[in-house]
């Protein structure tokens, strides 16, 4: 196959609407746009969010707290869940991945330590609560923070 072979999916194409080309084109007159309005004028428009002077949604909900921009959000495991490795196998973010126990790692992993585990893992992670870590190392495993 060329370059000039190639052509787009039949379909795909469409000819643009040429607006304001005469009765003939089905989009002659006012093109459109109805009868006069503020929306028929060039260069209307009203910004994102504007209800015609109501008090617009986004101001009548409340708001409360604070949302911190700069918070890590980690991709959470317990303990229980790390049972499905074999023992003495290094767990990370990408063997959590592959074993479908995480589907994305957010900022990080953090091991929480819900759950017992029943075998010697080495666990590299980017946080652990003091449960966990005191939990894999119970267990005869290592806690590393990566």
């Amino acid at each position: 196959m060329q370059l000039h072979e190639l052509s787009p999916a039949p379909g795909s194409v469409r000819d643009s609407k040429r607006i304001g080309r005469g009765h003939g084109s089905g989009w002659g007159k006012t093109a459109g746009k109805g009868h006069k309005g503020q929306k028929a004028r060039s260069g209307h428009g009203q910004r994102p969010g504007f209800e015609g002077g109501q008090m617009p949604l986004q101001r009548r909900v409340p708001k409360r707290g604070f949302n911190n921009i700069f918070a890590k959000e980690y991709a959470i495991v317990n303990l229980a869940a790390l049972n499905k490795f074999e023992a003495g196998a290094v767990v990370d973010t990408e063997a959590l991945i592959a074993a479908g126990i995480i589907k994305k790692s957010y900022d990080g992993v953090k091991i929480l330590g819900n759950g017992k585990l029943e075998k010697a893992l080495t666990v590299k992670a980017n946080a652990f609560s003091a449960s966990a870590k005191a939990q894999i190392e119970s267990a005869g495993g290592k806690a590393e923070v990566i």
